[in-house]
Formats: C-alpha cells, sequence, structure tokens
C-alpha cells in the first residue's frame, strides 16, 4: 500500500515540476528504503515531501541576489584559516602535494604550470586487481634514466672515457636490460659505446674537460623508458583495486599507456585537461581541486559558489583566471575595471576608445554613490496617483 502511494506522489512532483529531478531520484530512494524497512506511515510521507519541498524553496537564490560577493566572501573568509605548507599527499607519503592556500590561489590564477602537477592513474579490469600487474603498468609510465639504474657514470681520468656502472637489481626492477641503456647512449650520437657485463664505455668526441663533465650530466639524463614529465610513481591500494599516484603530469600520453583506465584517470593540471579533455572537463577539475584544498583543510563551503566560480572562469571556452588578466580585466564596465587594477591605464583606452559605461554592476554603482541594482536597488517602483476630478 505504502509503496503505491510513494509511487503516486512522486509522479505528482515529476509532473510539477516543483523539484529538480536529482532531489525527487533521491527522495524517492530514501522513502523506498524506509518503506521497505517498515518505517514510514502515509502520514510520514506526506510530512517529508512537504518538509523537503520547504527546504528547497529556502535554498533557491532569491531575484536580483548578490550572488558573485557571497561566493567571494564564502570562498574568501575560511581562506584567511588557511595554512601555508606543502603536505604529503594523503595516504601517499612519497609524493609532495601543494594544498592549502597557495593551491587555492593556482585554481584561481588559472596557473600554466602547478608548483606539484601530479595524477591519479586508475587501471583497467586486467590491471586493477593484481599488483605485478600494476607495477608493469608503473614501469610504463615512470621515466627512468640511466642515472636510475647506473650506481655511477664517471670518467676515467687515463682513458678520457665516460664509464657507466649498471647497477642490475634496478635494472631488473625497472624492467631493462644493459643493451637498453647502451641503444639509449648511442643515440645521443657524442661516441663510441662499448660493453663489458654490466658496464658501459662511451668514448666520447668532444674535447676539454669542461665539455666531459657537461656530457657526463647528459648521458645522466638519458631517458630510457617511460613517459615525458612522469618523475615518480607511486602503487598505492584503495578500495580494492591497485591505483597509481604520478609525480608530474602528462595526461596524452598516459591515457595511451597499456593497462590504464581512460575514464577515470585524472590530473590536477587545469590548462593540460583542458587541452586534452576539452573545457568542461577542465570545469569539473577546477571545481574538484578548489573542493579537495577545503575540506582537507577542514572548512565547509558550498559546492555552489565554487560552481559559480568555476562558471565565471571556462564560460568563454578558454580558462581565464580571476584577475586583470582574466575576468576582472574584461568586464563590460569602464570604472569596474579602474577600480580592480591598474586605474589610469584603463580610463586612458577607455577614453581613447569612448567606451560607455551602463552602470549596471556593483563597483560602478558604489563609486558614483547610486544605489547597487541588487537586491530591492534592482526594483524600479512608479507611484500613479489618480488626482481627484471633484477638486
Amino acid at each position: 500500500m505504502i509503496h503505491e502511494q510513494i509511487i503516486e506522489k512522486i509522479n505528482q512532483l515529476r509532473q510539477s515540476k516543483e523539484l529538480p529531478p536529482l532531489i525527487i531520484d533521491q527522495l524517492e530512494e530514501k522513502l523506498r528504503q524506509r518503506a521497505e524497512l517498515q518505517q514510514l506511515t502515509p502520514q510520514e510521507l506526506d510530512e517529508i515531501i512537504e518538509k523537503v519541498r520547504k527546504e528547497y524553496l529556502k535554498s533557491i537564490v532569491d531575484p536580483e541576489e548578490a550572488v558573485g560577493i557571497v561566493a567571494a566572501q564564502s570562498i574568501g573568509e575560511p581562506g584567511t584559516q588557511m595554512t601555508l605548507r606543502t603536505f604529503h599527499y594523503a595516504g601517499v607519503a612519497e609524493l609532495n602535494v601543494t594544498l592549502g592556500l597557495p593551491r587555492l590561489i593556482e585554481i584561481i590564477d588559472a596557473r600554466r604550470n602547478p608548483s606539484t602537477p601530479m595524477m591519479i592513474i586508475h587501471l583497467d579490469e586486467e590491471h586493477r586487481f593484481d599488483l605485478e600487474k600494476a607495477r608493469e603498468v608503473q614501469r610504463r609510465i615512470e621515466m627512468t634514466k640511466v642515472e636510475n639504474v647506473a650506481s655511477s657514470v664517471e670518467i676515467d681520468r687515463i682513458t678520457g672515457q665516460i664509464v657507466i656502472n649498471l647497477d642490475p637489481e634496478l635494472l631488473e626492477d625497472k624492467g631493462l636490460i644493459v643493451d637498453d641503456v647502451v641503444e639509449g647512449i648511442r643515440k645521443l650520437n657524442k661516441g663510441d659505446v662499448e660493453r663489458e657485463g654490466f658496464v658501459v664505455y662511451l668514448t666520447p668526441k668532444v674535447e676539454g674537460l669542461i665539455d666531459l663533465y657537461k656530457l657526463v650530466e647528459r648521458v645522466r639524463e638519458i631517458t630510457l623508458k617511460g613517459v615525458p614529465g612522469i618523475e615518480r610513481v607511486v602503487v598505492k591500494k584503495e578500495k580494492g583495486e591497485y591505483v597509481l599516484y604520478s609525480e608530474g603530469s602528462n595526461l596524452t600520453e598516459v591515457l595511451s599507456v597499456p593497462g590504464v583506465d581512460t575514464k577515470r584517470t585524472i590530473s590536477n593540471h587545469i590548462h593540460e585537461v583542458a587541452s586534452v579533455l576539452g573545457i568542461e572537463a577542465a570545469r569539473n577539475v577546477i571545481i574538484r581541486e578548489a573542493m579537495n584544498v577545503l575540506e582537507e583543510q577542514g572548512l565547509n563551503v558550498d559546492v555552489r559558489h565554487i560552481l559559480l566560480v568555476a562558471d565565471l572562469m571556462t564560460m568563454n571556452g578558454e580558462v581565464q583566471q580571476i584577475g586583470r588578466h582574466g575576468v576582472s580585466g574584461k568586464k563590460g564596465s569602464v570604472l569596474a575595471r579602474a577600480a580592480f587594477e591598474t586605474t589610469v591605464k584603463h580610463l586612458i583606452e577607455a577614453s581613447v576608445k569612448g567606451e560607455v559605461d551602463p552602470l549596471r554592476g556593483v563597483t560602478e554603482n558604489v563609486i558614483i554613490g547610486q544605489v547597487v541594482p541588487v537586491g530591492t536597488g534592482a526594483v524600479e517602483l512608479l507611484i500613479y496617483r489618480e488626482s481627484n476630478r471633484g477638486e
């Protein structure tokens, strides 16, 4: 009986369109759970639906409410309580990641290069439950240089050769053989390469000690395998499956590595995500990263404020900062732009172009002393008084 009433009430809500579909779906699920536990009466059903309707109507933004100012206050005020340190990534002690106020500033400024780019790389069905298979993917992704598999790279002062002593255990761990190292050094094309067991000799073509030392550094930095930009990869078990955390980000290359789940792999590099996956994906990264920073600090900020900021930053189809080179510097109002930064520059440019300020925003009306067109200030009342004809 109660199940039929739930279906009827939910259908009425869907037809009336009083509530968003997502809230109706969640409400239906909760009501069904209560009904199955026999903890719901017809009277309680009506009370719950009415309560949800009232709470939803209370949460709707009023017409002409200054949502931008509310969002700025909601993010800015708790932002003053953030710490200024670099933290270890939650649960992964080997990786450092910028959190707190520095990370929030990076996000809002839409920095081209974040200070600690990283990726959370999920694996496909074949690799996610087996540690050895997860390590295979790790080896494919982690950038391996000569210095990562050599116990020493030094100059033999007698022969003038560069001697690379390879470590058999490190080679095995990285999934390489001596020939891979030899081939990598040969590609440098800086002299003849020979090998004896786990020792590789490079007879250089350069002359002079300074050039020789520079060549030693180049040999150390030769990339043997892996994805450029991914300095280190850590395997971690989460919720019954293995996940890779990387230091550095290269979304294009990583998504093409066999064994990687392309649908769930994410990066904290906003511009890279925008170029590879599009502006909507970049918007989601802004929201996720900002919320992660706030939640990690124990600050409770409504996601709708972050949604507004993310929409502003991506509304033109490209990621732009909240600053003089982005949102604030491209406002339609001359006075609003001038009030933010580089006042004289904005005023002179507007004068030369003959711009007109429509005075529709908050800042420009405050400057000239008018009522701000938000809230009740957005309403104009005309009082019509009919004259008494008898007078």
